[in-house]
């Protein structure tokens, strides 16, 4: 190549020019497309900088061993996308609009913190995602799946998933599920979201939400306009009396097991949750978490079946299967279903029809009850292996909350405090942990509490990392 910036081959222009060496060599009826590829991608790089003349499409071409109306036509296509200019008599020279840098991809996913031990609540063991029945699942459903059945789905979700799913929820917490009703989303958080747009549309501008609590609530909720108002839990679920003087019309719970508490939720809160509902005109949202893992007892049935004009339900397989499928599902009362479907429906025009369709013949053949067996077997042994290490390594704590999830609270004796320099220590220890403090929606809380409350999630580690990660915990905390 030639190029004013040198003698002609030199520097980058003769670099530039063995980049579209390659695309001479592909096949005929696609050479042209790789030729002005490859050389917009010299432009973009940099390997042609701005102001550089490049070759006449005669020479161009003879260099390469192409016809010259390949060159000229790369030339013109480039000059009208803004990669190069020509003018009249002048030659074509590199453009000075480009700026483009390489692309880079940044993964942006939450990992964990590393170290030695990491007991930081909410991820279940992925190790245990069963690969072969969902493998054969995807096989089966791509052999049976009619071709008009990959076109925008139902944006509530296949008929066929939606009806799958009522059974389950019917057959295992006790919902009263209609199909027509169920929307399938992408997870808790995107059902979370709906409600929000839902009680926008209807001029409610406050949710309350447990306090502790998910702290995904402020940003899921702001997004749609409206507000979380923290409540407070006592023993029984979301105190009453913080409730009804609030104000708010609409309440966020996890009557099955209170994240982050573990608690469950009383007959007789749930009753009075019910009562207040039909008071105000309102609406529940219950979030069944970990619904489908309890240790010491068959599970309560959701709050939903009690009233389900009153509660909307939801659900997902982020703990059971694993939080990168994205699959979900949402219920509500009838009265909301319209706006609820429609906001789902302008949102993204349906959850993947293939994925649907594999979740439900994996529910069908019973390949899901077997999963959720596995996890709980697998679940509980891990959180006896914390409960008896904890007992071993931290005399006089105790383990509140019910028997049952993927976390449980530990509070540990005050002797161990304060708890801001035993988390220092055991950070530097390469343990991670939580505290109960930290899900908290009010600034500083658990300042200055003399008891260390710690959050400590045990699904993902497997019981001999369990039984080092608490000894290496109780070494730090004792200096």
């Amino acid at each position: 190549m030639r190029s004013t910036h040198g003698e002609p081959g030199d520097g980058g222009a003769s670099a530039a020019w063995e980049l579209l060496l390659p695309a001479v060599s592909a096949p005929a009826r696609t050479r042209g497309r790789a030729l002005q590829a490859a050389l917009r991608e010299a432009v973009r790089s940099g390997r042609l900088p701005p102001g550089t003349r490049l070759p006449s499409s005669r020479d161009l071409a003879a260099d390469l061993g192409v016809s010259r109306g390949l060159v000229t036509e790369a030339y013109e296509q480039l000059t009208a996308e803004g990669y190069l200019r020509s003018g009249r008599g002048a030659g074509t020279w590199v453009g000075d609009a480009v700026r483009a840098a390489r692309p880079r991809a940044h993964d942006l996913a939450p990992r964990s913190p590393g170290g030695r031990a990491d007991f930081v609540p909410g991820t279940p063991d992925l190790a245990l995602f069963p690969r072969s029945a969902w493998a054969a699942a995807q096989r089966g459903v791509l052999a049976e799946l009619p071709h008009s059945e990959l076109g925008y789905p139902d944006p509530r979700g296949l008929p066929r998933l939606r009806t799958a799913l009522a059974e389950l929820l019917s057959r295992r917490r006790g919902v009263v599920a209609d199909p027509e009703r169920i929307v399938v989303v992408s997870g808790v958080a995107q059902a979370t979201t709906l409600l929000g747009y839902a009680l926008h549309a209807r001029g409610i501008r406050t949710v309350g939400v447990e306090d502790p609590g998910s702290p995904q609530h402020d940003a899921l909720y702001g997004s749609a306009g409206v507000t979380a108002v923290p409540l407070p839990v006592d023993d029984e679920g979301v105190a009453m009396e913080p409730l009804r003087a609030s104000g708010v019309r609409s309440l966020v719970t996890t009557p099955a097991h209170q994240f982050p508490t573990g608690i469950a939720c009383s007959a007789r809160r749930r009753a009075e949750l019910l009562d207040w509902a039909r008071s105000v005109d309102g609406l529940v949202l219950e979030d069944d978490y970990d619904g489908d893992f309890r240790y010491d007892r068959a599970p309560v049935g959701a709050l939903q079946g009690l009233d389900p004009d009153r509660v909307a339900y939801t659900g997902s397989v982020s703990k059971s299967l694993a939080p990168g499928l994205r699959l979900g599902w949402l219920l509500v009362p009838e009265s909301w279903t319209r706006e609820v479907v429609e906001r789902k429906r302008t949102m993204d025009l349906g959850h993947p029809a293939l994925d649907q369709a594999l979740f439900a013949r994996f529910l069908e053949r019973g390949d899901y009850d077997r999963q959720l067996r596995r996890c709980q077997r697998a679940y509980r042994e891990r959180r006896d292996a914390l409960v008896a290490a904890l007992d071993a390594h931290f005399p006089g704590s105790a383990v509140s909350g019910i028997a049952a999830g993927l976390h449980v609270i530990a509070t540990l004796p005050r002797r161990y405090g304060p708890e801001e320099r035993f988390l220092a220590r055991v950070a530097q220890a390469g343990v991670a942990v939580r505290p109960l403090s930290a899900y908290s929606h009010a600034p500083g809380a658990g300042d200055g509490a003399k008891e260390i409350r710690l959050v400590l999630g045990y699904a993902h580690v497997p019981p001999a990392r369990i039984l080092d990660g608490v000894r290496l915990m109780a070494e730090a905390a004792a200096g």
